[in-house]
C-alpha cells in the first residue's frame, strides 16, 4: 500500500498528500480543498515580517501585549478579554478541556473533524444533533430539540458553519446562551462576511461569562503557514488557560503580522469584492453541471452534492488537471456524495468548472 493511501488527509490544504497521489509536486497543484483567500497574503504582513528578521534571536514577548491590543482595539474590547494561539486548533484543545468538566457537549453534525479531536482528548461526552438533512432536497435543522438538562452542558458551534456553509443568525444563538454552562462559537470563517452582514457575538462576551468566540487570522488574511488564531473570553477563563499551555505558542512572525492585518482596510476591502463577484460565477458554473447541486451559504467556500464519489471527482481531478478539491469522506454524515470547494479567483473557478464538466 502507498504511503499517500494510508495517509488519507482529514483536512484539507495537505499538498504533499496530494502530489504523492498525482506524482507531481506540490507547486503544481491548484488548490480548492482548503478554504484560504487566493489574493495571497497581504504586502502589510509581508513587510511586517521582515521587520521581525533582526529579532530572531529573541524570545517573542509571553504576553503577546502589542497583539492583543491590536486585537482590542479592532473588536473595541479591553485587551484581557483576549488570548493569542497557535491557530483556532491550539485553542479548541483548551476549549475541550473546560468542556470536559461539563456533563456533555452538543455538536451540530455534520462538524468540523478537529472538534472531535479536542473533545475526545479530555474524554468529553457528545451529543449529537443533526444540522443537513439529505432526503429528496437538502435542508437545514438549525433548530434543537428540547434537551435535558441542558444547563449541565456546553455547546459549540461554527458560525458560517462548517462544512455547509450555513450562517446563523445572532438571535438563533442568543437562547443558548441562557440553555446551556458553556457556549462555544467558532466564528473562522466570518470575516469573509462584510460587517453589515456579520452575526458575530462578540460584543456579548463581556456580559456572558458562559460565552467564547474563536477567530481565526490566517484564512481571511492567507497566512495558515504561520498558525495564527485567538480567543474572546472572560479572562479568568483565559488565564487559565494560559497556565496550561505551553509558553511562546505564538511566534513573532506571526504576532507581527496579525497587528499589521488588522489594520489593512485596502485588503480587506478587496477580498469583499472579489469574493462576492467569484463566488457567485462558481456557484452559477457548478449549478449548471448535470450531477452537482451546490449549496446555498455565506462562506467563501461551497459544499456541492454529487451524483458521483467524490473521492472518485478528487482522484479524477487530480491526475488529469492537477487540481485538488476536498472529500467529504472526514464527515461520516455526508459520507462520499459531498465534495466542497473554496472559492478561487474567476480564472481558477472556471478551470474547475471545466474539469467537473468533462466528468459528467
Amino acid at each position: 500500500m502507498q504511503s499517500s493511501e494510508r495517509l488519507h488527509p482529514i483536512h484539507g490544504g495537505n499538498r504533499q498528500w496530494a502530489a504523492e497521489m498525482a506524482n507531481i509536486s506540490p507547486a503544481q497543484i491548484l488548490d480548492f480543498s482548503a478554504s484560504i483567500n487566493p489574493l495571497g497574503v497581504p504586502k502589510s504582513a509581508i513587510a511586517a515580517i521582515q521587520s521581525q528578521f533582526t529579532d530572531l534571536s529573541h524570545y517573542p514577548d509571553p504576553e503577546y501585549t502589542l497583539l492583543r491590543h491590536s486585537l482590542g482595539e479592532f473588536h473595541q474590547l479591553s485587551s484581557e478579554w483576549i488570548l493569542a494561539g497557535n491557530g483556532v486548533a491550539e485553542l479548541l484543545t483548551w476549549v475541550g478541556r473546560d468542556l470536559s468538566q461539563l456533563v456533555a457537549t452538543v455538536l451540530f453534525t455534520p462538524a468540523f473533524t478537529d472538534y472531535y479531536r479536542a473533545l475526545k482528548t479530555f474524554d468529553c461526552q457528545v451529543e449529537k444533533y443533526p444540522f443537513l438533512i439529505s432526503n429528496q432536497e437538502v435542508s437545514f435543522k438549525t433548530d434543537l430539540p428540547e434537551i435535558s438538562n441542558s444547563h449541565t452542558k456546553g455547546i459549540l458551534i461554527n458560525n458560517p458553519h462548517n462544512p455547509t456553509g450555513y450562517l446563523f443568525s445572532r438571535d438563533s444563538i442568543l437562547p443558548y446562551l441562557e440553555r446551556f454552562a458553556l457556549v462555544v462559537i467558532d466564528e473562522a470563517f466570518m470575516d469573509f462576511l462584510p460587517p453589515e452582514q456579520q452575526q458575530s457575538l462578540i460584543d456579548l462576551v463581556p456580559s456572558h461569562p458562559n460565552l467564547v468566540i474563536l477567530r481565526s487570522l490566517t484564512k481571511f488574511y492567507s497566512l495558515p503557514a504561520l498558525r495564527l488564531g485567538y480567543a474572546i473570553a472572560h479572562p479568568d477563563r483565559l488565564r487559565r488557560w494560559q497556565a496550561w499551555r505551553d509558553p511562546w505558542c505564538v511566534n513573532s512572525f506571526a504576532a507581527a503580522a496579525g497587528i499589521a492585518v488588522l489594520s489593512d482596510r485596502e485588503f480587506q476591502q478587496q477580498t469583499w469584492a472579489w469574493l462576492k463577484s467569484a463566488k457567485s460565477q462558481l456557484f452559477k458554473g457548478l449549478s449548471q453541471i448535470s450531477g452537482l447541486i451546490p449549496l446555498p451559504n455565506a462562506a467563501n467556500y461551497l459544499l456541492v452534492q454529487t451524483e458521483l464519489a467524490g473521492s472518485f471527482l478528487q482522484k479524477e481531478l487530480l491526475q488529469r488537471d492537477k487540481i485538488l478539491i476536498r472529500d467529504c469522506l472526514s464527515f461520516p454524515e455526508l459520507g462520499d456524495r459531498y465534495f466542497r470547494v473554496a472559492v478561487r479567483l474567476e480564472s481558477e473557478n472556471q478551470k474547475l468548472i471545466e474539469s467537473l464538466s468533462d466528468l459528467f
